[in-house]
């Protein structure tokens, strides 16, 4: 497979931004029925280069062959024409039509001038047949889960024959039966011949699923070696340029007093009477499958949805929240598991986005004072070592980990004693990861409390002070020397 001539070819690709030079000259070869890992930091090149291989953005340079031949991809119907479909991570679905109105949009099979129905109903189950998937082919797409979804995108790309899928963060929201179901589908796409460019940053995910590793690094191809050849350490190094001997910092802060009581919070059956504590200077993780209820636990304690019972205490101060600004007025931050769509408002600038929880501060008679604002914008942006060409930035336009940053930000201006992390590597680079723990180890060491919802298990087991497993709307263990625990131990209780 690998000696035979590239199916897929780009040589040389250039493409600059305003003030930014986003690929350099980027070589990538695409060989028939392979499974390709294109990996590197955020901001290293890899959504550009991808949207120049769908057709969304143009090349300033360089050369794109498929099967030899060089081929001009100008619009995304040109990449389509070619075989190519690119899945990103936020889906390109219309929620209100169903999964065969969705396959078939803009491309509908019709006959005497009428949309075929009864035709792409037929060949919408022949391709969840393919795929092994049961979907209600009349559902509305929005009532459909996170998996589902994918396999409509999946679905839609083989309704036109595409040889090429490009798959951005395909696993980042899914359980782990999810993501065993979705290996099984690559390894069946692969054995059909259809080549996959796997773009993740689970490093795991990358030696069971992928035959070869492609790393960019600043705009840069740096390396490309068959992913049986090559080291989770040497893999780490390629993408940040430097070794890190630790993927998690060493962190000696022995957690203080009680800082924070939950007890008895109680709403309908996502959150049963779930009582804990939060000591000064600890990160307390919350752990369980997807759907557990330890989202909906922290909504509750930030006043996001109405709790039926239960009580909230913060240095021993009863606590009155029944809403995100009775929280943040009583010092607590919530860096939402979805930072782009609730941590975020993406079209407004950094800038902006920074000054949103901090107005009443940073304003005078109803007037922002720009100047004190963007003053102590910079000293967090030097800080949390934020990559923006200027404050006025459009958050949208900034790589997953320095979105997280600008959210981290706001949040540590606003001088919060108590930090919400819900997912807080999610889609995040593994530099981009260190410098993250390395930051909550600041804010604990300086006498902070965090709670930290993750579903990585090694995040759990590296950073925890403390660990809560959470199983439908329970907690129903705690690890309280997360150092001599195992995964296992912990999936038995999620699972309990």
């Amino acid at each position: 497979m690998i000696g035979a001539p590239p199916l897929l070819e780009m040589r040389g690709i250039v493409k600059s931004f305003p003030g930014v030079k986003a690929l350099r000259g980027v070589d990538l070869a695409l060989h028939a029925g392979e499974v390709l890992a294109l990996l590197g930091e955020n901001g290293a090149g890899k959504s550009t280069l991808m949207r120049i291989l769908g057709g969304a953005q143009r090349a300033d340079a360089g050369t794109l062959l498929i099967d030899g031949c060089e081929t001009p991809f100008n619009t995304p119907q040109d990449s389509q024409a070619a075989g190519v479909a690119v899945i990103y991570q936020e889906f390109n679905l219309v929620p209100g039509l169903t999964a065969v109105e969705n396959i078939f949009l803009g491309r509908e099979t019709t006959r005497a001038g009428l949309i075929d129905k009864r035709s792409e109903r037929e060949r919408a189950r022949k391709l969840f047949e393919r795929l092994g998937a049961d979907i209600d082919l009349d559902t509305p797409c929005r009532r459909l889960s996170t998996a589902q979804q994918q396999l409509v995108e999946i679905a839609k790309a083989l309704a036109f024959d595409a040889r090429i899928l490009v798959m951005d963060e395909p696993s980042a929201a899914l359980t782990a039966h999810e993501v065993g179901r979705l290996f099984e589908i690559i390894r069946d796409l692969r054995s059909q011949k259809i080549s996959i460019i796997y773009i993740s940053h689970r490093l795991d995910e990358v030696f069971e699923i992928t035959d070869r590793v492609t790393v960019l690094r600043d705009g840069l191809n740096v390396g490309d070696r068959p992913t049986a050849s090559i080291t989770r350490a040497e893999m780490i190094q390629l993408m940040v340029g430097r070794k890190l001997t630790r993927e998690f910092p060493q962190r000696t802060t022995i957690p203080g007093p009680t800082r924070l009581e939950v007890s008895g919070l109680r709403h309908g059956r996502a959150v049963c009477d779930v009582s804990f504590s939060v000591g000064r200077g600890e990160i307390l993780a919350l752990t369980g499958l997807v759907g557990a209820g330890r989202t909906e636990t922290m909504r509750l304690l930030f006043g996001a949805d109405p709790r039926e019972a239960g009580e909230i205490r913060l240095d021993g101060r009863l606590l009155s929240i029944g809403s995100p600004s009775d929280a943040i007025a009583a010092g607590i931050g919530f860096l939402t598991e979805d930072r782009k769509t609730q941590g975020l408002v993406l079209a407004h600038s950094v800038l902006e986005n920074f000054a949103l929880p901090n107005l009443q501060r940073l304003s005078h008679q109803g007037f922002v004072r720009e100047r004190s604002a963007r003053d102590e914008f910079s000293r967090y942006v030097k800080q949390l070592q934020i990559a923006i060409p200027s404050e006025e930035q459009r958050a949208g336009n900034l790589s997953g980990g320095n979105q997280q940053k600008v959210v981290l930000a706001k949040w540590l201006a606003r001088h919060c004693e108590l930090l919400i992390f819900d997912e807080p590597t999610r889609g995040i680079d593994v530099g981009a990861k260190f410098e993250i723990y390395l930051l909550m180890n600041e804010l604990v060491a300086a006498g902070k409390s965090i709670i930290m919802i993750s579903s990585e298990l090694p995040e759990v087991l590296g950073m925890a002070d403390r660990i809560l497993v959470m199983h439908e709307g329970r907690i129903t263990g705690e690890i309280a020397d997360p150092r001599s625990a195992t995964q296992e131990q912990i999936m038995r209780l999620a699972i309990a």
